[in-house]
């Protein structure tokens, strides 16, 4: 533990604060960050809207940019991680589990239960089930990560800073304020931030095992069953950790992203598969035609249409912003070598094509169930209607039994991650954390998952998250102009020299 720095123990007192918090009193604590969100949600939802889509219009503008071509490392390096196995991390760590447990859900709640346009059950509400999924899981959320992992990457690998979100403010406020109190506070937001918000998805990941176990086997539906899973899955992602990442998280992401592979196309293939297609190319045409006008819808009108902006899509920006400094942080480390170009393709575009896929054939998988009668899918707890929807189709056992353990591994790669992060965050930007510190945020994070889980207080840490989005967002402000400043002086630098040579 001698590496770790004042960062460390003042994040982990604010962990066991909340904890204890959402322990003693998590009514008190749900109720509380429950009408914070909400006002944030009706004070700055403009705000939210017009900042993803400028994170989104920056990301494209960069890719075509005189900047494209500068490396993430010296000239001379190479990628640590080939494409595949680069594709399979940023899968794993950016939205695994999350996309698992809402592959089914979403797209259903949206037709069945709350429309984001027209009447629920209608072919219009299944129609732009799927749309709308895919502008919350699609561009817009990567675009968040693609930011701060770029310029998190940037200034650790190009400019050889500490891998710390505060470094990457240096060219703006000056390495002394950085390195003083003002960055410290910043380091300990983003540690606060990761643990919250991994520990929160943890506790859902084990509820999903659970009740898929409880669905197929009927094993007991208890939090000491999910207290088994989550001991079990620590243990396991405790030992990848200790492997490190170019071992236990490479070779889980790679093997669960082939898994997932198997799981798509046995699906596609036993499910409704022409049905799928076609919601598919309708729902990718839909999106790609509609994005613009999805990504600023507001409602300022209609207070019903407004509520369910409120309740998604500015609940899944605002929560995508909350993890982009974990997401964003792996994303950087496991990137050095790429060029900006290569970077920004691969982040923006490969995780969010394979998110689509995802949704499309386990959301028209569901949504053909449903609108055929065959299940009420809807009535269904979120955490086993994936299970429910399996279980209509040919080999729909060893589809579950296939599913639960992808969402195992997605829970102990997502899991191991944040290890790492959190241990890179806590001994200023180390590339390789000492594995005490890494097992020590992992034991945290198993603790906080039980504890909140087993009194309830799930929401009120994720309100918790979602409210830490706000002050983040300005410092992801703040990185990107820091961002440019530094690249903007470095091209000029290189046109001066090409022209002083000529």
């Amino acid at each position: 533990m001698k590496q770790v720095t004042s960062v460390f123990w003042y994040a982990l007192i604010g962990c066991l604060a909340l904890v204890v918090w959402g322990s003693v009193s998590p009514d008190t604590l749900e109720n509380s960050t429950t009408a914070i969100t909400s006002s944030i949600a009706n004070l700055f939802g403009w705000y939210y809207l017009w900042l993803v889509a400028a994170i989104v219009v920056f990301c494209f503008y960069l890719i075509f940019s005189k900047f494209g071509h500068i490396k993430l490392g010296s000239k001379d390096t190479k990628p640590e991680f080939s494409l595949l196995s680069w594709f399979a991390m940023l899968f794993s760590a950016g939205m695994g589990i999350g996309v698992v447990f809402w592959s089914a859900a979403e797209p259903v709640t949206y037709a069945f239960k709350s429309a984001p346009v027209g009447e629920i059950g209608t072919d219009v509400a299944i129609k732009d089930s799927l749309k709308y999924t895919f502008l919350h899981w699609g561009i817009s959320a990567w675009g968040i990560y693609a930011i701060v992992g770029l310029t998190l990457a940037y200034f650790k690998f190009h400019k050889n800073y500490p891998g710390l979100i505060s470094s990457t403010m240096i060219p703006l406020f000056g390495e002394k304020r950085m390195t003083g109190v003002f960055g410290k506070i910043i380091d300990i937001l983003a540690v606060l931030a990761t643990v919250i918000g991994v520990a929160a998805t943890l506790g859902f990941g084990s509820a999903q095992i659970n009740g898929g176990l409880h669905y197929l086997f009927n094993t007991p539906n208890t939090f000491w069953m999910q207290l088994v899973i989550l001991a079990i899955s620590t243990v396991l992602f405790m030992i990848s950790a200790w492997s490190g990442i170019g071992k236990g998280i490479k070779y889980l992401s790679t093997v669960n992203m082939g898994l997932a592979f198997i799981l798509f196309l046995l699906l596609f293939i036993m499910g409704p598969t022409l049905y799928i297609l076609n919601m598919f190319t309708n729902a990718f045409g839909s999106y790609v035609t509609d994005l613009v006008e999805m990504s600023f819808r507001s409602a300022p009108q209609n207070a019903t249409s407004r509520e369910w902006i409120n309740n998604w899509t500015l609940f899944y920006w605002a929560f995508w912003i909350s993890w982009a400094p974990f997401v964003g942080s792996f994303i950087a480390r496991i990137s050095k070598g790429r060029t900006i170009k290569e970077f920004l393709l691969g982040v923006l575009l490969v995780p969010s094509f394979v998110c689509f896929i995802f949704f499309a054939i386990f959301g028209a998988s569901s949504l053909n169930i449903e609108s055929k009668g065959l299940a009420i899918l809807s009535d269904m707890p979120i955490e086993t209607m994936t299970f429910g929807m399996l279980e209509q189709y040919p080999l729909g056992f060893f589809m579950s039994i296939l599913t639960i353990i992808v969402i195992a591994i997605f829970f102990v790669t997502s899991a191991d991650s944040a290890t790492f992060v959190l241990g890179m965050f806590t001994t200023n930007g180390v590339s390789n954390p000492a594995q005490s510190v890494k097992l020590a945020w992992g034991i945290v994070q198993a603790a906080v998952a039980a504890v909140v889980v087993y009194f309830g207080g799930t929401q009120g840490l994720q309100n918790t998250v979602i409210i830490s989005a706000l002050p983040f967002s300005i410092i992801i402000i703040l990185m990107t102009i820091s961002f440019y400043k530094s690249v903007s002086a470095e091209v000029r630098e290189e046109d001066s020299a090409v022209k002083g040579k000529s």
